[in-house]
């Protein structure tokens, strides 16, 4: 029986910034996957006509001068449709790739694209939920696929292309189980409260044996030792509030600033829109990456 080419495009972009509707590409690989083995490649440099921020440029390491002698993206863009063809997209935080490619489609050929979308993030984070990080570079490193020169389009591609088919692989294995559970569904969200339950309980009795532990060490008690090696102690730690204002050209100074301070992203998201025209650009100057998430919600009765 003669087996099914399935073709596939694995692709990764380089951009002026990160705003889709006013930015650009400045680079574009692929390669051509045929079941899961690389068959063709295509990269090319893209002028972009426009300002490349330099937040962007620290990231990728693309200047003006790079560029200044590249296609621009009316001569580059029949040479990426003619690659890509109808064949899906793989990309990781496909989100971020489709968008830049389907506006740049829009201007060059008044129309969108319509290829279906892959993203490898998202098929990582199904497969392995609980790595802290599910970027390119964890995904490299968990399938041992050498990444290097990262952030620079067709190394970020050969990296993805090489490590997909491993995580394709897992993944459908993961989703052909997930569609043998369809037809239990119902029974499947009662058990997933059951446990749910279950975890609150569980951590209710931990958090009261701890406040046991806590009255044992503070009428005099002793490090307990278990017979498996854990050692039971306790420790006593104040902390401060502080006034950010006052600590902010120390923390600068000593370049502490960063790690003390954690960026509230959901509050500057919604407080962009609310801003004059010249902050609202400062702050999306500032943009390092977008993502797409997507998630369950349950509802609690009477809600």
């Amino acid at each position: 029986m003669v087996r099914k080419k399935i073709i596939e495009i694995v692709l990764d972009t380089e951009t002026t910034g990160l705003d889709f509707t006013k930015e650009k590409m400045v680079e574009f690989a692929a390669v051509r996957l045929e079941n899961g083995k690389i068959k063709d490649e295509f990269q090319t440099l893209i002028n972009p006509e426009q300002h490349i921020r330099k937040s962007s440029m620290a990231i990728h390491g693309i200047t003006p001068e790079m560029v200044e002698d590249a296609p621009t993206e009316a001569e580059a863009m029949p040479k990426i449709m003619e690659f890509i063809g109808d064949y899906p997209i793989v990309a990781h935080n496909a989100i971020f790739d489709f968008t830049f490619i389907n506006e740049a489609s829009k201007r060059v050929f008044g129309k969108e694209i319509t290829n279906a979308r892959i993203d490898t993030q998202q098929m990582f984070k199904e497969v392995y939920p609980d790595l802290e990080s599910h970027g390119l570079e964890a995904l490299t490193e968990k399938f041992k696929v050498p990444l290097t020169n990262h952030h620079r389009a067709m190394a970020d591609t050969m990296g993805l292309a090489l490590a997909y088919p491993k995580l394709k692989k897992l993944y459908l294995q993961k989703y052909d189980w997930e569609q043998k559970q369809l037809d239990n569904v119902e029974y499947l969200f009662e058990r997933y409260l059951r446990i749910q339950q279950t975890i609150n309980t569980l951590q209710s009795e931990l958090q009261d044996l701890k406040s046991v532990f806590k009255l044992y060490f503070e009428q005099g008690g002793n490090p307990i030792v278990a017979q498996s090696g854990e050692t039971l102690v306790y420790n006593s730690k104040q902390t401060f509030g502080y006034d950010l204002h006052q600590i902010k050209d120390v923390l600068e100074e000593v370049g502490a600033f960063d790690k003390a301070v954690k960026l509230n992203t959901g509050f500057v998201d919604r407080l962009v829109y609310r801003l004059d025209e010249d902050k609202k650009e400062i702050i999306k100057d500032a943009r390092q990456e977008i993502t797409e998430t997507r998630n369950i919600q349950i509802i609690k009765a009477g809600k």
